[in-house]
């Protein structure tokens, strides 16, 4: 079978409205793909910075997929939450993005986007915290319903990988 090696880290976090952030991530693959080692989730730890505008996360990822074609290529979800003084985490942001199909080292800038809802809501989040969320994450990177979601653009996370393929070539594929 075609192999693909994913080795990089989750880097950072910026231009988001708050600091202390964490995220929440998940690689999701079609259903030729199946994980041979490492996770297929996780989540880092908040930070907190006090003199710098990025949120530094460096959360390790190391997947090793193997394949017989290109169909359902691997892409990463992430959800961002802010961790406020109260002890509440609050969710900032989703978004997603695809592994680069081609061989070699990437930095892959990952946009998010939040759900907002009527006024009322949006003033029940500003005072209270809280706010809109998605009831099923399937709506980040499934475009049939997605359209219908009013939306807010918000900050953008920052992933360094290493893609390394393997045997494709095998297989029909060129990368």
């Amino acid at each position: 079978m075609a192999e693909l090696f994913i080795i990089g880290q989750l880097c950072s976090a910026e231009e988001f409205p708050s600091k202390s952030l964490f995220c929440k991530w998940s690689v999701h693959a079609g259903n030729n793909w199946k994980i041979i080692s490492g996770h297929k989730e996780g989540q880092t730890q908040v930070d907190s910075p006090y003199y710098d505008s990025r949120t530094w996360w460096c959360h390790p990822i190391d997947i090793h997929f193997a394949s017989k074609g290109i169909q359902g290529w691997p892409k990463f979800h992430v959800q961002v939450y802010h961790y406020d003084s109260y002890g509440r985490s609050e969710i900032y942001g989703y978004g997603f993005c695809y592994v680069p199909t081609t061989p070699g080292t990437h930095t892959v800038d990952c946009h998010t986007w939040r759900p907002i809802g009527n006024l009322r809501d949006e003033f029940r989040r500003f005072f209270l915290g809280g706010g809109a969320q998605l009831k099923s994450p399937d709506f980040v990177y499934c475009g049939t319903d997605r359209y219908r979601l009013h939306t807010e653009s918000l900050g953008k996370v920052r992933f360094r990988l290493n893609v390394i393929a393997r045997n494709f070539r095998h297989y029909g594929v060129e990368l």
